[in-house]
């Protein structure tokens, strides 16, 4: 398809920062003038001295006066009894002031004091200048490239338009995402031949909604589209439209769709549409709507306006779609919605070869096992994994970045930064390595357990003193009671190894009581997985549709008595998993402590060096135990 000739081009970025240090250089200019011209007259008569005529008579006599110039209106002159050098004073009728002067040997001479051409240029070159300012802050204000964006044109819309020939974004540069490309084949094909697409009588979808958790790549992922289908781009986010003054966000809408059909066929991205979107309350508040629901309202009114067969394709993005307004998600306006969802693994090593592009890396580096090791990891925390890895290669001048850098970026984004300047007394440290043998040992011989990557007691973060890395073989969708089980003993493994060493438990498991409490309750409330309540959910999903967690208010649909059941069996599920560690712990003692000593000589071991620890009859009967009898 020919490429659109488009009328109105967008001024490029160069030229805007010209236009706007162009305006700021005129306006500090001419500050710098009108002050001059404007006080000079001020200062020029701040240095002199405003004195009586009978002062001045006085200083006559006392001869402290040097000179004098008789003006009409005024006498000036120097003095020298004054930190001013100079004086001035009314005229008087006075014929002896000839004889005064001469009588003493002062110099004086006639002066014209005709000032009103003076002031009538100074007060025209002040109007002049400031006429000037005026007009050059009006036109600022009514400019959209200018001073302060444009206050007069604050109906403008403020999307970023991008010609057809300066997106460079194709689906070649979004990896992962291959169900979400095969969906969105169908839009460039109708921009870039309708007729083609269109000759079965099918029309090109009015809105596209791309839902997925933050990071996935949904806004690169509509930047491709437009670049794929050599079309104009219009982005705006949805928190642009909405203003301090009521009716702009409505004018906005207007504008912008008015902008999208002179320019189609083009593409409309609105990133985080769930500010603009925001379902309507019941209540519209004092007599109307506010100003954000007049904004949805044009939405609405426009995405039903336009004609799908001029070819302007509304795209719009959120990661909130639970909030989003019924009406706007009716077919007809987002005709169809398209989940990015988190990648899995095979889309993660996509995702990371993508990254790894114009890189230097060593050949060493494995792509799979980094895609392995990140499991729940999106396509931009991917992006920071690969970008703090060459961070900490250049740091130590490579000349290449290696596996280990990788696995060091991993440890410092999901641990933390390391505390060097965090030291433990020697006391803390026993404790600390015990602790986390404890967690290790559980979760080697549990079957179901994720897989230990690595044991530490190099603090990290903001309170962690040490830190057990589980990373599972392969991605999971589901868990049985037995798997969760068993991770909650894993989780109770640094408690039971302290209550065996040192007879009690320390406050550095309050973080796994929190985890195993949340695991436990999901599965009494969520799951169904205990006797005493029964297969029946108490609670709904704590956590919103995509995993954010946001405003939820928990609405109790049980009894006070019900709540006591299930805090019970919250209680009696996390002790059973206690048990079932210290069980665990009391059996492998020998091999608890002998880890925690070669933890404190080396500080970190490998998942290597664990298995040397624990032997292989060490794993038998282990896959047959049940936390939880049924």
């Amino acid at each position: 398809m020919p490429e659109k000739e488009v009328k109105k081009s967008e001024p490029t970025q160069s030229n805007k920062d010209l236009s706007s240090s162009s305006i700021n250089s005129m306006l500090i200019i001419v500050s710098v003038a009108w002050t001059i011209f404007f006080f000079g007259g001020l200062l020029h008569h701040s240095d002199q001295l405003q004195m009586p005529y009978s002062a001045f008579l006085d200083a006559i006599e006392k001869k402290e006066i040097s000179d004098v110039r008789i003006g009409k209106e005024e006498i000036t002159g120097s003095i020298s009894n004054h930190k001013e050098k100079h004086f001035r004073t009314v005229r008087l009728e006075d014929s002896a002031l000839v004889n005064r002067l001469q009588q003493k040997s002062i110099k004086y001479q006639g002066s014209n004091d005709d000032t009103l051409f003076q002031n009538l240029f100074l007060w025209g070159v002040v109007a002049f200048f400031a006429l000037s300012i005026l007009g050059s802050i009006g036109r600022a204000l009514t400019s959209k490239e200018g001073f302060g964006t444009g206050l007069l044109s604050i109906e403008k819309n403020k999307a970023k338009i991008f010609m057809e020939d300066k997106i460079k974004t194709t689906f070649a540069d979004v990896a992962g995402v291959d169900e979400a490309k095969e969906e969105l084949q169908e839009v460039i094909g109708f921009l870039k031949d309708p007729q083609k697409y269109g000759r079965l009588g099918g029309h090109l979808p009015k809105g596209i909604l791309l839902v997925g958790p933050p990071g996935t790549g949904k806004t690169l992922l509509a930047r491709a589209v437009a670049g794929e289908a050599g079309v104009p781009f219009f982005c705006i986010s949805g928190s642009e439209f909405v203003e301090l003054y009521v009716g702009v966000g409505a004018a906005r809408v207007r504008d912008l769709f008015e902008q999208a059909q002179k320019n189609a066929p083009c593409i409309l991205f609105v990133d985080e549409l769930d500010a603009l979107g925001r379902a309507r309350s019941i209540n519209g508040g004092m007599g109307g709507h506010d100003e954000k629901e007049q904004t949805l309202n044009q939405l609405l009114v426009e995405m039903d306006g336009f004609d799908p067969r001029q070819g302007v394709v509304v795209l719009a993005a959120t990661n909130r779609p639970e909030i989003l307004d019924v009406a706007l998600l009716r077919a007809g306006r987002f005709d169809r919605q398209i989940l990015v969802d988190r990648p899995d693994r095979l889309a993660r090593e996509q995702i990371v070869e993508v990254h790894l592009k114009n890189k230097l890396i060593s050949p060493s580096v494995s792509k799979k096992e980094i895609a392995a090791s990140t499991p729940g990891f999106t396509g931009a925390d991917l992006a920071n994994l690969v970008n703090e890895a060459v961070l900490l290669a250049t740091r130590r001048q490579a000349q290449s970045v290696e596996q280990n850098d990788f696995t060091q970026a991993l440890e410092r984004i999901v641990a933390g930064l390391e505390k060097k300047n965090r030291l433990l007394n020697e006391n803390e440290r026993k404790i600390v390595a015990h602790h986390e043998m404890g967690h290790a040992l559980v979760g080697l011989l549990l079957a179901g357990c994720d897989q230990v990557q690595k044991v530490s007691i190099i603090p990290r973060g903001i309170g962690a003193l040490g830190y057990t890395i589980q990373r599972p073989l392969e991605d999971r969708y589901l868990a049985s009671r037995e798997d969760l089980c068993h991770k909650l003993a894993a989780l109770m493994g640094g408690r039971a190894a302290e209550i065996i060493i040192f007879g009690d438990a320390s406050t550095g498991s309050s973080d796994d009581l929190d985890k195993a409490t949340d695991i436990a309750r999901s599965m009494a409330t969520r799951f169904g997985m205990t006797k005493e309540l029964g297969p029946v959910t108490y609670e709904s999903d704590p956590h919103l549709f995509l995993g954010n967690p946001g405003s939820f208010i928990e609405n109790k649909k049980y009894s006070e008595e019900t709540a006591r059941e299930i805090d019970l069996a919250i209680k009696s599920i996390v002790e059973q998993a206690l048990q079932e560690a210290l069980s665990i712990i009391k059996q492998h003692k020998s091999v608890l402590e002998k880890g925690a000593m070669l933890l404190l000589q080396k500080e970190t071991l490998e998942r290597a060096e664990l298995e040397v620890l624990i032997k292989p009859q060490s794993f038998i009967g282990c896959e047959r135990l049940s936390l939880v009898p049924d």
